[in-house]
């Protein structure tokens, strides 16, 4: 259902007190004012201005929010009007204006007036829940800027290409209609016209938007699919979704890939897959921190969830990197938070369940015995692989991949497979690591490194595998019982190992 639909059902069924959590104050007024159609009188209130636009009441209530909402009983009880208030989430917490709009929402049932009350963010008393109704307000889609874009080509005169149009369209999704118009101007400012060029214009603006909401980050992906050593089974299955977001798809009947959860040990590519996946797609890779979203204040951290949500639909198609997920969600039960982490947690996997946008998830995780077992449901993931420790023919392919980059012009001096026998037990990330050690020994005598620097490198690392066996003993034997789907063809957990489907 959209805003327009939604708004003018709540007004129909007598709804008294509507809260609209956005920060594109001036679209939404102009988006009430369309519902409303001449029906009804508006009457728009600030704190500092007090009453605008109606010269009876011009500068009423100026810094007085409980006047402001007794100007509702002063009109005729039959007269139809919407009354606006902005910022008015300041004031809820004083009991002579929560007192107020409680006798408000009552007396209003039976007259056909409603209170909006604008805001940045949600910020909602525990005394009024009942009283106020939270109207969600999206950002505009892809035919609201396909029509702004278009508007201001034709304002310069000038022409564009349908495909560039499209680039231009699909960039600006996910910023307010304010910011696209300030950037598509800037663009005009520069060179008199927009241009296909402007689309790097706009995600330099699309970066900044999503950095300011200190929730997600805009997450530059240059990794390949060749920077994954190993991990065949997992790169196949990703091989064969690469057109999955096509119109092609669609029209085959396929729905939008839901997402992955990559389980595993530590330093075992998973980080490095979520970007390779982006990359190889071609889709723009969004990080979240989901520490960003717990807040101090009661309702905040359910508010930025919601902003989370709707910043990535808007940003669609993209890949929602989501690192460490346990760390966010494990113990639910023994977190003395009030419940805020569990409501949380709820409307994040029920988001993942019913998303039809093609928001493509990446979760990882190290400990898979911290996640509550509604996240393992069939139904919020496409499937969960399981990352273990490369086998001796992963680790060649991960020295030939470091190797190859570091030193592309003699790598293949490098013997690759005594270093990769020499090393069991050593995750992608540690081999990195012996690796660059080996180069301090060979910097610092001048020279350059060898396989003999590398193994010697090797000797001084105590490997995850050896100091936290226990841990990853329980996680093998985790993937052993057929939880999840292996992501290397030949496991180094031995041949016992056969997938069986999620339960």
């Amino acid at each position: 259902m959209s805003f327009r639909d939604e708004f003018e059902l709540l007004l129909r069924a007598r709804y008294s007190v509507l809260y609209i959590p956005t920060r594109e104050e001036e679209r939404v007024e102009q988006a009430i004012a369309q519902a409303v159609q001449g029906q009804r009188g508006i009457y728009t209130w600030d704190f500092v201005d007090g009453y605008q636009g109606n010269p009876t009441d011009a500068g009423f209530a100026r810094r007085n929010p409980l006047q402001a909402l007794e100007l509702v009983e002063k009109l005729p009880a039959s007269a139809p009007a919407l009354f606006i208030l902005r910022d008015f989430q300041r004031f809820l917490d004083d009991v002579a204006v929560s007192r107020k709009l409680r006798n408000l929402a009552r007396l209003l049932k039976s007259q056909p007036k409603n209170l909006v009350i604008i805001s940045p963010q949600i910020s909602i008393p525990d005394d009024l829940t009942d009283t106020l109704t939270v109207v969600e307000f999206p950002l505009p889609d892809r035919t609201e800027i396909r029509s702004e874009v278009e508007r201001l080509i034709a304002a310069t005169g000038t022409t564009l290409e349908a495909r560039s149009i499209d680039e231009l369209v699909r960039s600006c999704q996910g910023l307010s209609i304010d910011r696209i118009r300030r950037v598509l101007a800037r663009a005009i400012a520069t060179h008199g016209e927009l241009q296909p060029e402007d689309v790097e214009l706009i995600l330099a603006e699309k970066r900044q938007t999503i950095q300011q909401t200190q929730i997600l980050d805009f997450y530059p992906a240059s990794e390949q699919m060749s920077d994954i050593g190993g991990l065949d089974n997992l790169k196949d299955w990703l091989l064969k979704r690469g057109s999955a977001f096509s119109d092609r798809a669609r029209q085959y009947g396929l729905p939008h890939p839901r997402g992955l959860l990559l389980v595993g040990i530590q330093g075992t590519g998973k980080s490095l897959t979520a970007k390779a996946i982006a990359h190889h797609w071609h889709l723009p890779l969004l990080r979240l921190d989901v520490g960003r979203l717990f807040a101090g204040l009661v309702g905040e951290s359910e508010s930025r969830t919601r902003q989370m949500i709707q910043l990535a639909e808007a940003l669609a198609p993209c890949v929602l990197w989501i690192d460490e997920i346990d760390k966010a969600f494990g113990g639910l039960d023994g977190r003395g938070d009030g419940g805020t982490t569990s409501r949380v947690f709820g409307t994040f996997i029920t988001w993942l369940s019913e998303k039809t946008s093609p928001v493509f998830v990446v979760a990882t995780a190290n400990n898979i015995q911290a996640l509550p077992p509604e996240m393992l449901r069939r139904g919020r993931f496409d499937e969960i692989f399981f990352v273990g420790l490369p086998t001796q023919d992963e680790r060649k392919a991960i020295f030939a991949v470091h190797l190859s980059r570091l030193r592309p012009h003699n790598f293949k001096a490098y013997d690759l497979d005594r270093l990769a026998y020499e090393t069991p037990d050593f995750s992608g990330a540690e081999i990195e690591q012996m690796i660059i050690e080996a180069m301090h020994i060979g910097f610092s005598q001048n020279r350059d490194f060898t396989t003999e620097d590398v193994l010697e490198a090797a000797s001084q690392i105590i490997p995850l595998a050896r100091t936290a066996q226990e841990q990853i003993q329980l996680l093998q034997e985790w993937a052993a019982a057929g939880k999840a789907r292996l992501a290397s063809r030949q496991s180094s957990l031995g041949n016992r190992i056969q997938h069986q489907p999620l339960q």
